[in-house]
This record gives structure tokens, sequence and C-alpha cells, in this order.
């Protein structure tokens, strides 16, 4: 049972990419069209959890309907924080203290459980549940954190964009300079790369005075969610390829 991708350079560039549509898109709801952040959050969640079940009862990867999952968790994320920060009053630092407890307790149940942290030794579909449990989480907390450093930092869009960039690069460095475990640098880049998107995702649709770029949350989801499909298809095309590669060489 191996239905996730490898972590390579090519899933971190399509983790921004879907993080950042989450962003555009979760606001497009909320906010473009003016559903509100309860109702938005129901149907985000409504939606991440029927494509959950896709992927638990599939029998294999498949890169369309994982990055779907990814894509759900990032748009309900949006929301989740947004209606935790603004709706019930929060605020950005509160509820993203909220969200650490919560993903931390998420890490000591899965722990306990017997599972492995580690995303390659996931085997079972007990341990792949608290996977995406973990992802819901840290992508809410991401979007919380983006928030925080976008509009309370006093840092701008851009410069919160910068932060958390900066912050990514560290932990590249680490990877490859320091012995600290690969499992605690993946969920720690998974958490940075939703501020990321975040951040990047208010630097594409703000406005101009507010420091973005002013593309509107209906352009800027086009263009991401063309982008990330393009990289989806790359990614289905060379699944199908690698089995015939494996069976020519043996």
């Amino acid at each position: 049972m191996n239905k996730l991708p490898q972590i390579t350079l090519a899933f971190w560039v399509m983790k921004i990419c879907a993080t950042t549509l989450g962003e555009t898109a979760g606001d497009l709801l909320s906010m473009t069209l003016n559903v509100g952040y309860a109702v938005s959050s129901m149907v985000l969640i409504s939606v991440f959890l029927v494509t959950l079940l896709g992927q638990l009862f599939s029998r294999r990867y498949h890169p369309m309907l994982y990055w779907l999952v990814i894509l759900s968790t990032s748009t309900a994320g949006t929301t989740m924080s947004d209606f935790m920060d603004r709706t019930l009053g929060l605020g950005y630092a509160a509820g993203s203290a909220i969200l650490i407890g919560i993903l931390l307790l998420t890490f000591l149940v899965w722990r306990l459980s017997g599972n492995p942290l580690d995303v390659t030794r996931i085997k079972n579909r007990t341990g792949e549940i608290y996977y995406w449990v973990a992802i819901l989480f840290s992508n809410t907390l991401g979007t919380a954190l983006g928030d925080y450093l976008a509009d309370d930092s006093g840092l701008g869009f851009a410069g919160g964009a910068l932060l958390v960039g900066s912050a990514i690069a560290l932990v590249v460095l680490a990877r490859y300079w320091t012995r600290i475990p690969g499992v605690v640098l993946f969920w720690v880049a998974f958490v940075l790369t939703r501020p990321f998107g975040a951040t990047l995702g208010d630097v594409l649709t703000k406005p101009h005075e507010k420091g973005g770029l002013d593309f509107g949350t209906i352009g800027s989801s086009a263009v991401l969610g063309g982008v990330l499909l393009v990289l989806v298809l790359m990614a289905t095309w060379y699944q199908k390829r690698e089995p015939r590669q494996v069976l020519e060489m043996s």
C-alpha cells in the first residue's frame, strides 16, 4: 500500500501551487461570491471528505486524486482559518496558537497509535487517515500564520512571503547540513509552504493600494488552476511511463 507521491522538488512546487490556489479559491468562494466563511467552510469540508474517501479507498497512487485532496484541504483550511480568526473574532495570533496545539495533539495521537510519522512509511489506512488529518490542520495553521504575517506583523504581503520563503530555504539547508530528522523537516516545510502560498495568494489578488498585484481571485485562481493541472498531468504521464521502464530494465 503506497498511495503517496515521492517527496521530490516537483512535489514541493505542486504543493506551493496547490496551496496558493487554495488561498485564492477559498477567498473567491467566501468573499468574492459573498458566500460567507461558515457556509464556505461547510461546503469545502464536504468536498474534502468526498475526495478523501476516494483517496482512502483507492488501491494505488493517482496523482489527480491525490492533488485534488491536497487542494481541498487548502481551500477548506483557508475558510476554516478565516472562520476562526474573523467570524469567531479570535484573531490571527490566537487562532494560530490554537491550531498549533491541535496539530501537535494530532502528531502525539498519531505517534501513540504505533504508526510512523514518516510519510514514506505509511502502509495502512489508519496511518493514512492520520496523515490527512495532519495535512488539513497544517494547511489551516498555515493560512492563519500567513494572514498574521501579512496583516498584523507589519511586513505586508510581499514581506510575509519573503520571510516565509527564507524560512523554507533554511529548512532545505537543514536537510543537507544538519542531523535533524527528515520527518521533522518535512512537516515543518509542509506547514511553512501554506503561509507562503497564503501570502503569495494575497500578493496576486489584493489591490495595488494594499501592496498586491490586483489580479483578483477569479483571474489568479484560473491561472494557478491551469498551472497545477499541467503539473498533475505531467505527474500522471510519468507514473504511467515508470512501470514500463521497470519492465524494460528487467
